[in-house]
């Protein structure tokens, strides 16, 4: 196992709570089956995460014909790297990633989610070194809309953030900060971009394709 370097030492918050690297939602089988089943291609872009990469019809929102969807609702960073091999076995032109909240959700510790970003990238390196890979941030949350696992706990997002951003740096992939464009005025995910304080409105998807078009379009 690749091991994150040690410009990551000590987590803002002691996670000491149990975890389970083995969770997959219960829809990922059959998801996988249906990724495996198209055809690939080496001009694809891929959009590779959870629920909120899920949620939208990428080749409508970018009006692009290569965009593809990889994203599975609820799905962790363990379970991405599981199945990151159907994304790269097409030699895609682009990854965008998004994933770490539901992670943070289930006590995933941080570093231990740093980590995997790092494997990610270099299992993409391996297999298809002509792939430019993108490191979307976590979004920020809004706790004032009913209780889920994902709020409350904001100090991790923004430790991965930064811990995402240092590990594109020195991996040389690209990190997209997205979180701050999505803020309201007391730093919370802005009301007008989520209905759940989680996911995104349509306002939420044309926020990030905003802060997206110019990695899209290099």
């Amino acid at each position: 196992m690749l091991i994150l370097s040690c410009m990551i030492v000590v987590s803002v918050t002691a996670q000491s709570a149990k975890w389970d690297s083995t969770f997959r939602p219960n829809n990922y089988e059959l998801k996988l089956a249906q990724f495996r089943s198209y055809p690939n291609a080496a001009t694809d872009i891929i959009f590779f995460g959870n629920s909120i990469t899920d949620y939208t019809d990428w080749n409508e929102l970018l009006q692009l014909n290569e965009a593809r969807n990889r994203g599975i609702s609820g799905d962790i960073t363990f379970g991405l790297l599981q199945r990151l091999d159907e994304v790269t076995e097409g030699k895609p032109a682009k990854i965008f990633i998004l994933a770490g909240i539901n992670d943070i959700a289930r006590n995933i510790p941080d570093e231990v989610i740093l980590n995997n970003f790092v494997r990610m990238i270099h299992q993409i390196k391996a297999a298809s070194p002509a792939t430019k890979i993108y490191i979307n941030s976590i979004f920020p949350v809004n706790n004032s809309f009913p209780a889920r696992n994902h709020f409350n706990k904001d100090e991790h997002i923004s430790f991965v953030n930064a811990g995402l951003e240092k590990i594109c740096m020195k991996e040389g992939a690209n990190f997209i900060n997205v979180h701050p464009h999505l803020l309201d005025k007391e730093g919370r995910l802005d009301r007008k971009f989520t209905y759940d304080g989680l996911h995104p409105t349509i306002e939420g998807y044309r926020k990030w394709v905003v802060v997206l078009q110019p990695y899209i379009a290099e």
